[in-house]
């Protein structure tokens, strides 16, 4: 088989069995990375010797059948914001002052708690505040699937690394989408857990942080250890006994909703209502009963989280020189400099939408137990640009159907629902209510064994 196409599940039942070890796994993936890295720049940060030695002592576990953890040996990536120790969190842009972080936040404790290989991190644009790879510090982040294409932010590196395949398990953050865009645009599945469930320091409002990988089954390998407690998160629930590796779901009485429509903001490309179309055609077949629901964006909610989002990061920009802001990425500054012209009310206004789109959220499953809808409107655009719509006074009209669970904190999932005219991934989106994890990777689950697995992702280019 080829290592390199195989899943952490895979990995993992090849090392307890000796078929293979983490040292060759490692072997294969560090050719692979240096003839991609040139290409889609997805690592920072990247630490081949490291890999190389933790590899080898992995192996040597396994080979005495004394794993240290159920991960051991398996690499992964961690998004640049998350803090690993030693490791400075420029958070995209070149003002940051490089100080090294002096502990690992709570998803790199856990994995590293688990004896995963944290190998690198992958980057994101200026202070995480696109839905871009465009980053003043890390230099342009390209899509394997198509090198002037976008793979989309703020989760940018994890996004590529994943659709290359340096390594098997990534993991990104998401605010308003951006763990779900890029996985998206890259053709992966991608979880934003309920707020809470994977601990996460600083934690903020909508703030979660979620896997990024190629398999369901991978996804629901990782919350086994990302969703353990941590006290640094007063956000954080209470822990669980879920079982996520049980991914069978029975249909039959289950209602889903079908959204086509995100209610304000760019028009959907018909490719993706297609998509939608023929996944809900699947689970209806398979016993669900459709249900078509209205949008929960509105245009005021949209506008009014924008300008809170704009005097949120003005408030940033502010402490900066005039010649530090000269630095920044322009759009960025462009965008947040209304923040300093709006009012308190304007910004209070703004800040209360974000209650608006919880109570709206909410009701959207008074008569559906689970939500199907496109993740994105459009699924490409140029790499260099900084949102879909390149305009820093309109940066968020992709945003309608994955933003508002962010603020209602009900956990939502991108999954690859095809291919369009041009071999580019065709994103879709399963949401559930609140506390629903499990059933979100279930319904994902039942819709990829139907879909079939990936089997042509990108290759690296010739040089």
């Amino acid at each position: 088989m080829n290592l390199l196409d195989a899943s952490a599940t895979t990995l993992l039942t090849g090392f307890r069995d000796g078929r293979f070890s983490p040292a060759d796994y490692v072997a294969e993936l560090i050719p692979h990375i240096r003839a991609w890295e040139p290409h889609i720049n997805a690592l920072y940060a990247y630490d081949e010797a490291t890999l190389t030695t933790e590899a080898a002592e992995a192996t040597r576990r396994w080979r005495n059948g004394a794993p240290l953890g159920p991960l051991d040996g398996i690499p992964v990536t961690i998004k640049e914001l998350i803090a690993t120790r030693g490791v400075p969190v420029p958070q995209g842009t070149v003002v940051t002052e490089l100080t090294p972080a002096r502990d690992d936040a709570p998803p790199s404790a856990r994995l590293r708690e688990d004896r995963a290989l944290i190998f690198a991190k992958t980057t994101c644009p200026d202070f995480g505040m696109m839905s871009s790879g465009v980053s003043t510090f890390h230099g342009l982040t390209r899509n394997p699937w198509k090198l002037d294409a976008n793979p989309g932010g703020s989760s940018s590196g994890a996004g590529a690394a994943a659709a290359a395949g340096l390594g098997p398990l990534h993991v990104g953050t998401d605010i308003g989408g951006s763990v779900r865009l890029p996985a998206a645009w890259c053709g992966l599945v991608g979880f934003k857990p309920t707020l809470g469930r994977i601990p996460i320091d600083p934690c903020y409002t909508g703030r979660c942080a979620g896997p990024m990988t190629r398999t369901v089954e991978d996804a629901a390998l990782m919350m086994h250890t990302l969703s353990r407690t941590d006290r640094r998160d007063p956000t954080r629930l209470p822990p669980s006994r879920i079982d996520w590796m049980d991914l069978s779901l029975e249909l039959s009485g289950l209602r889903l909703g079908v959204m086509l429509d995100a209610g304000c903001g760019m028009a959907v490309d018909p490719q993706l209502l297609a998509a939608v179309e023929a996944a809900a055609a699947g689970f209806e077949r398979a016993g669900a009963t459709l249900v078509p629901v209205a949008p929960v964006m509105t245009r005021e909610m949209l506008d009014g989280l924008d300008n809170f989002w704009r005097a949120r990061q003005w408030k940033s920009l502010a402490a900066l020189s005039a010649s530090q802001r000269t630095r920044i990425f322009p759009m960025i500054t462009q965008w947040a400099a209304r923040g300093a012209e709006l009012s308190a009310v304007d910004v209070v206004h703004g800040f209360e939408q974000t209650f608006a789109m919880r109570r709206a959220t909410e009701a959207a499953f008074d008569d559906v137990d689970a939500i199907l809808s496109p993740t994105t409107p459009v699924y490409s655009f140029p790499a260099e640009h900084g949102h879909p719509s390149n305009d820093p006074e309109h940066p968020f009209e992709h945003l309608g159907f994955t933003l508002p669970w962010n603020m209602g904190e009900q956990p939502a999932l991108s999954i690859n629902g095809g291919f369009g005219r041009d071999g580019l991934p065709l994103g879709i989106q399963l949401v559930a209510p609140r506390f629903e994890d499990h059933r979100v990777l279930q319904l994902a689950r039942l819709f990829e064994q139907w879909r079939g697995p990936i089997r042509d992702w990108p290759t690296p280019p010739r040089s």
